[in-house]
């Protein structure tokens, strides 16, 4: 049986026959490429943070003070990156975050259809945005076998929200992901210098005017006056959700809810009292609050509070590496933002194949040099603080 770190002998193997990789194996190339490549708009609204990006850049380099401890003489010749999350068992510990302008990082601008496809072809979860250049149905219908989820953006509309929930129940989503911190947007310099706002030129809001509730706002539809479906759209957008409105938000299904943004202790254990499912250690990967604190290094402290409950976790994921710390110090699952959408920019489908079979490659390789056989071989004493 193969290893997830067997990627790299395929590409010295490929070496021996003068092919080197289409794309870099490193973030930071990848990256360079990828903002050659794309429109200045859109570079500004994928790469850019909040403020200063003060707490985007921190999310990144706090990685830094961790170390992974060696382990010797524990015969690590077999890996195993397996876990079960909510009744499904996965292949990977990794899953895609939630994009919102995915879809436009694609040369066609289908890229939330890339996603589905490429989540489908490695068997890597896809957690698909409100936000899409194509409707709910027809992302989860690419993802084949691979289990999906769907991320929402809470309508104050509660009829709309409801209608989007279903449909996301009906399409085989396996799992509703409640975004919490973005009911308004944060102060994001690199749009504002270009008046830059996707959603209000009518891009990536295909769920809102497909979906049959939203239409029936309206007096024509969106094909026929697309200003007025995104001032419709506008005026429903930003909910800022109470914990009065947990209650409301369980009822709609029976899917695992997860609440995506919880980087408090007493938050997660409020919300797990409430019943949720699982816990999203996110600050949005820097982009809504440049409050300064690492997502990572509020990581401990949400594990700790969520107990037995699953606690998912992004914000400044670049490496194998970062996968594994945070691993280690008790995320179930880590997703993976940016590296995926410069895969995309790049190459479609198999740029994201690509980037994930890197991450996925070091982190394995990693595993296998420092002696941990077994994802529950790592824990918070397998790091080591640099300071």
């Amino acid at each position: 049986m193969g290893h997830f770190g067997d990627y790299q002998t395929e590409i010295y193997v490929g070496g021996l026959g003068g092919k080197l990789p289409k794309l870099p194996v490193d973030f930071r190339e990848l990256e360079a490429r990828a903002h050659a490549a794309m429109n200045p708009g859109l570079v500004a609204y994928v790469a850019g943070g909040c403020g200063n990006e003060h707490t985007q850049n921190a999310n990144v380099s706090a990685f830094e003070r961790w170390g992974l401890m060696p382990r010797m003489l524990v015969g690590a010749a077999s890996r195993d990156l397996s876990i079960e999350l909510f009744g499904m068992q996965l292949p990977t510990p990794l899953f895609m975050s939630p994009i919102g302008v995915i879809g436009l990082c694609a040369q066609d601008l289908r890229g939330d259809i890339a996603t589905a496809r490429a989540s489908r072809k490695i068997g890597v979860p896809m957690v698909a945005s409100t936000f899409s250049t194509d409707p709910l149905e027809n992302v989860a219908a690419e993802t084949g076998n691979t289990p999906s989820f769907f991320q929402l953006y809470t309508p104050t509309d509660r009829e709309v929200a409801e209608s989007l929930v279903r449909r996301a129940e009906a399409a085989g989503f396996k799992a509703l992901v409640v975004t919490l911190d973005t009911w308004i947007t944060g102060w994001r310099p690199r749009d504002l210098n270009l008046a830059n706002f996707p959603q209000f030129h009518g891009h990536v809001l295909s769920n809102y005017f497909s979906d049959p509730v939203f239409r029936s706002r309206l007096q024509k539809p969106p094909e026929e006056d697309l200003r007025a479906a995104v001032m419709q759209w506008g005026k429903i957008f930003g909910n800022p959700l109470t914990w009065n409105d947990l209650p409301w938000l369980r009822s709609l299904t029976k899917l695992p809810l997860v609440l995506k943004g919880i980087c408090h202790p007493d938050d997660a254990r409020r919300a797990i009292d409430a019943g949720v499912d699982g816990i999203f250690c996110s600050n949005h990967g820097g982009r809504q609050a440049n409050g300064g604190i690492a997502a990572i290094d509020l990581l401990p402290g949400i594990v700790k509070a969520a107990g037995r409950t699953p606690v998912l976790f992004d914000s400044g994921i670049r490496s194998g590496t970062d996968v594994i710390k945070a691993l280690a110090m008790g995320a179930k699952a880590i997703g993976v933002g940016r590296p995926y959408a410069y895969g995309l920019a790049l190459d479609g489908v198999e740029g994201i194949v690509h980037v994930l079979r890197c991450i996925l490659a070091e982190a394995d390789l990693l595993m296998a040099v420092d002696g941990y056989p077994r994802l529950s071989d790592l824990d918070p004493s397998s790091l080591l603080a640099i300071r």
